[in-house]
């Protein structure tokens, strides 16, 4: 399995963010896929974003992401995107993608940074 994320990157409070992550090693198609991060506040505790299902159903997002969050797929690429808009500071952290609804396997991680 690997699962490597990019999209990441600076950003201005209120700005948005597409991350991506290109699975390989499994068939993607019949896995549901998994956002988590690690912020600041968490520490190094990871911290459930989105999931969505394996055929693209059933996609959801956390509370606290709500309706700033879409979380997408492109089973004919391998690919796993997760857009947020108006990004806050709190926002900030590591994002990583997962195979199937638990934290591993997971890729490496992507740093998303909101700042002005």
């Amino acid at each position: 399995v690997q699962l490597v994320e990019s999209g990441g990157g600076l950003v201005e409070p209120g700005g948005s963010l597409r991350l991506s992550c290109v699975a390989s090693g499994f068939t993607f198609s019949a896995h549901d896929m998994t956002w988590y991060r690690q912020t600041q506040a968490t520490g190094k505790m990871l911290e459930w974003v989105a999931t969505i299902g394996s055929s693209g159903d059933g996609a959801e997002c956390a509370d606290f992401v709500g309706g700033r969050c879409t979380v997408s797929r492109d089973n004919a690429r391998n690919i796993l995107h997760l857009q947020l808009t108006d990004l806050q500071a709190s926002d900030s952290g590591k994002y990583f993608c997962s195979k199937d609804r638990g934290p591993m396997p997971r890729g490496q991680g992507i740093q998303v940074t909101v700042s002005s």
